[in-house]
């Protein structure tokens, strides 16, 4: 990504400050490139970790699917992975113990989970999303909002930088009616508009905001023929059957099975694979654990490929989180309280708000996902009292005093300051 925002002060990025964000620069800083393979113990953890998201977002639901949920738990865990660069104290201890988050090494490792993604970087806006790309496109993008008036911390910044690839954006949140449309533009740009609003409530309050936005499109590697679609019995949770368009087709897969549980993983023409579980006759996905999953991956990871014949119903689905409540489920209450374990981001900053949204379209020829997931912070709390207090609300003297000599270069009283 050549020259990476981030370093110095945010005064020296105010003047580069556009009305519509682009990746600004600040000199000295760099990307660093790692190497992946130094890392394969941490990028282990990470997926254990993204696992464990991915079941406490469908377990809190969303909204705005009609029960379907669609979710991006590597997008929360880069955006938290993000925030955890700059916390301290039993804050820091609590999300690596909540989310399982590695030792040793994280920011460089997950430095080496996005570098593997770049490969496949690309620009959203150039996807024909109806006849989604052989070479698949994933772009992953992390943005920065930061009030200008307040300091944030520079070796934050460079962390961000060197490992994240973050760009910075010096803005003023007071004003709404130009840093709104910012981040709306910056969500917009890097979904490809598949998503166009950042998914927080905007709040004139906030001093911080940070986003990831993750974006892919990929066509299968074997197309399904839409003339094989056809509508296909499908039986809900409480017994209810429906008809849905169902693809249909037979192919060479890696098939799985264990108690209550099959699994197979149907793959795009380079790079990725969707994995498909079906639970067993009578029980739902949400009996599915993150060991489960994490089982399952196992499992697929060493599978035989087999001839399957496969029937999968189309869709196109939305959802939208609240994080806050999501991550207080899991633990994270120091983490959604402290007014002091992110001092090195900003003084006294604190968690307000925190969501994702996402959206899915699977169909014969692929997929096309997005999803941005937001966390934003304010300055808050009383500032600490000064240990003395002086008033100059009667007559005084003053001096102009040469430091070096100490000579008083000017010297009065104010009678009347009028």
């Amino acid at each position: 990504m050549g020259r990476i925002v981030a370093a110095g002060t945010i005064a020296a990025l105010t003047a580069c400050s556009p009305p519509v964000p682009g990746l600004l620069e600040a000199d000295g800083v760099e990307r660093v490139t790692v190497d992946r393979a130094l890392y394969a113990a941490e990028l282990k953890v990470f997926r254990a970790s993204a696992l464990t998201l991915g079941v406490a977002l469908l377990a809190e639901g969303g909204e705005g699917s009609g029960g379907n949920v669609v979710s991006s738990p590597g997008g929360l865990l880069i955006a938290l992975a993000m925030l955890r660069a700059g916390a301290s104290g039993a804050t820091a201890v609590e999300m690596d113990k909540v989310l399982g988050l590695p030792d040793d090494h994280r920011d460089e490792a997950m430095n080496a989970l996005l570098e593997s993604l770049a490969a496949y970087d690309g620009d959203p806006g150039s996807v024909d999303e109806k006849n989604p790309p052989r070479k698949p496109v994933m772009h992953a993008a992390n943005g920065l909002f930061v009030d200008r008036d307040v300091a944030t911390g520079k070796n934050y910044l460079e962390t961000l930088a060197r490992h994240y690839g973050t760009g910075v954006y010096p803005v003023a949140f007071r004003d709404e009616a130009a840093t709104r449309p910012a981040l709306d533009v910056w969500v917009d740009r890097n979904t490809g508009g598949r998503i166009k609003h950042a998914p927080t409530q905007y709040d004139r309050d906030n001093t911080f905001s940070l986003l990831n936005a993750l974006y892919f499109a990929a066509a299968w590697q074997s197309p399904f023929d839409p003339n094989n679609t056809s509508d296909y019995p499908f039986t809900k949770s409480g017994g209810e059957e429906i008809s849905v368009p169902t693809m249909h087709q037979e192919l060479v897969l890696a098939y799985a099975e264990g108690a209550g549980w099959r699994a197979v993983e149907l793959p795009y023409a380079d790079g990725f694979v969707m994995r498909l579980v079906l639970p067993g006759p009578g029980v739902g996905p949400e009996t599915l654990t993150a060991a489960k999953l994490a089982e399952i991956a196992a499992a697929l990871d060493t599978a035989a490929e087999v001839s399957v014949l496969i029937s999968l119903p189309k869709w196109d689905h939305k959802s939208s989180f609240d994080l806050r409540k999501v991550l207080e489920s899991m633990g994270l209450v120091k983490t959604l309280a402290t007014t002091e374990d992110f001092n090195a981001i900003q003084n006294r900053l604190t968690i307000t708000q925190a969501a994702q949204a996402a959206n899915i379209t699977v169909a014969e020829k692929g997929t096309v996902a997005a999803a941005v997931t937001q966390i934003d912070a304010a300055v808050t709390g009383v500032p600490p009292l000064p240990d003395q207090t002086i008033e100059f609300d009667r007559p005084f003297h003053y001096q102009i005093v040469h430091n070096e000599t100490g000579l008083p270069l000017f010297m009065g009283a104010v009678l009347d300051p009028r």
